[in-house]
């Protein structure tokens, strides 16, 4: 009932905000589509002068141009504008001339597009724009008839003879960057008796982010967000937005018309979705009141719930404690049945007490290296890599050998890694006695591979020892290797003395976790 009376308050409080937004965002809209028509509506003043006055003229010099756009004395009201510029229409009879008469202006400027690039029968490059600025000297010489969006706005503009703007492009001024803009084009007819000919377009440039901006300081800007969309075709393509524009805020849209072309302004509340302060203050209240009655029911109910859960644990650490007494069991009973193994083996093999207590406590060594190695993972899966670098470490320091390890990241069961760290102990062993590293310069590769699904290969290569004779004396660590640690991993050891260097190769099985982990295997007693 708390819950359901707070938020019916902050539903009422949030409704009043959203009112309150919508009504000024109403009036910042209407500042802005009155602020957006002012500026296009002056630019457009001036481009009505320049024609005015260029098309009395018989031609249009530089000085006459320069002269026309110092006495406009550009004020802050012509700010977003790149200035003011002379593009004249030329035939295909006077491009070469126009040509030769810009690059006498500008050393190395020509007509761009070139005829090669872009034959075409009617040219209006640039050929004045004031201010003369480095940014603005980009775009003298080109021809704003082979662009489409600026063609469109040029016939349209000579069609109604009036200041038509263009949909969005990017202004050669601009460079290698992609900032959108615009531009306004009023045309210039020759006033000879003869007949009305079009002599060019004076045009006014626009980025069109500095133009909204510029519109947004005629208002009480405070932040809120702005979009200027052109339309065509029912379609709206985005040419500005002022930075406060965010991804969530009520919006209001007004249909704009930017000199004879409608445009969609979209202005958003300076405010978020998020709630606001009263609203909040409102909200944590109500929870808090909420939370202490809550928390009042919950003591009354705390302790029985409590005893419930421990009497569930005592029954949960029960089970635990007795799988944990059969996983101990049944692992106690494999190690002592590898170790009577080894036993029995040694003690066959042995010629003396003192070989007979050498071969037992190197194996049991290597066998407790081993178990480190699990228990440092509690019994779960060791990595492959891990396995050999312990059984190798004691040589590995020894710079006149050279021990390559190389595999991809393999994680083998607690009892696949004993039998495989007993394999490389016999394996290690022996070349130190007969093999590789028994000599200076001896090398010992040991590559893995993965053989298939839940199978890896295990290749142990020797290389740079003495001689290996073709019929060794079978001795205890072939036996082990080709009978314990085969039947262990349930896979034929092929053990192969070579004359360059014993070579093995071993297939070790690869369980998922959930095969012997301990965990796993007594979930359903949790």
């Amino acid at each position: 009932m708390v819950m359901a009376m707070t938020v019916t308050s902050v539903f009422a409080i949030e409704r009043g905000e959203e009112e309150r937004d919508i009504a000024d965002i109403n009036r910042r809209a209407q500042a802005m589509d009155s602020a957006i028509e002012r500026r296009a509506f002056t630019g457009a003043s001036y481009l009505r002068a320049g024609a005015a006055l260029l098309s009395a003229q018989s031609e249009v010099s530089e000085s006459l141009f320069n002269r026309f756009v110092a006495e406009l004395r550009l004020d802050s009201d012509y700010r977003g504008s790149d200035g003011i510029g002379w593009a004249p229409v030329l035939a295909p009879d006077e491009f070469e001339q126009f040509n030769r008469t810009l690059s006498q202006r500008w050393e190395g400027l020509a007509l761009q597009p070139t005829l090669e690039e872009q034959p075409r029968d009617t040219m209006v490059p640039v050929l004045y724009l004031q201010p003369d600025t480095q940014r603005n000297r980009r775009a003298i010489g080109f021809d704003m008839y082979s662009e489409p969006v600026r063609r469109e706005a040029m016939d349209e503009a000579a069609r109604t003879a009036r200041p038509t703007a263009s949909g969005r492009v990017v202004l050669i001024q601009e460079g290698g960057r992609q900032d959108s803009g615009f531009l306004i084009y009023m045309p210039v007819f020759d006033t000879d008796p003869g007949g009305r000919k079009l002599k060019g377009y004076v045009y006014s440039p626009f980025n069109a982010d500095h133009f909204l901006e510029a519109s947004a300081d005629l208002v009480s800007y405070d932040g809120f967000g702005a979009r200027l969309y052109d339309v065509e075709e029912g379609k709206r393509t985005l040419i500005a937005e002022l930075p406060g524009w965010h991804s969530t805020g009520l919006t209001v849209e007004r249909e704009v018309m930017l000199a004879d072309r409608p445009m969609i302004l979209v202005v958003q509340s300076a405010r978020d979705m998020a709630l606001s302060g009263m609203s909040m203050i409102t909200l944590l209240f109500g929870l808090a009141v909420a939370s202490l009655l809550m928390l009042v029911a919950r003591l009354l109910t705390q302790q029985a719930l409590e005893d419930g859960r421990s009497l569930d644990m005592l029954m949960e650490q029960n089970s635990i404690r007795n799988s944990l007494t059969r996983e101990l069991n049944h692992r106690v009973k494999n190690t002592l049945a590898n170790v009577l193994s080894i036993v029995a083996l040694t003690r066959r093999r042995a010629s003396g007490l003192d070989e007979f207590a050498e071969g037992i406590d190197a194996r049991i060594r290597a066998l407790s290296a081993t178990h480190d190695l699990l228990t440092q993972s509690e019994w779960g899966t060791t990595p492959l890599r891990s396995v050999v670098e312990v059984e190798l470490a004691p040589y590995a320091r020894n710079l006149d050998h050279e021990i390559v390890l190389e595999g991809p990241v393999v994680e083998l069961a607690p009892n696949d890694a004993l039998s495989l760290g007993l394999a490389l102990h016999e394996l290690a062993t022996n070349a130190a006695k007969f093999g590789a590293l028994s000599v200076s310069g001896g090398r010992i590769e040991v590559r893995w591979s993965w053989q298939g699904e839940g199978l890896a290969r295990i290749e142990w290569i020797e290389s740079g020892g003495p001689p290996v004779t073709q019929t060794p004396q079978r001795g205890f660590g072939t036996e082990l290797i080709e009978k314990i640690v085969a039947h262990e991993l349930r896979h034929p050891v092929d053990l192969d003395f070579a004359v360059g260097g014993v070579r093995c190769t071993l297939l070790v099985p690869v369980r998922r976790p959930g095969e012997f982990a301990l965990r796993e295997r007594y979930a359903d007693a949790k």
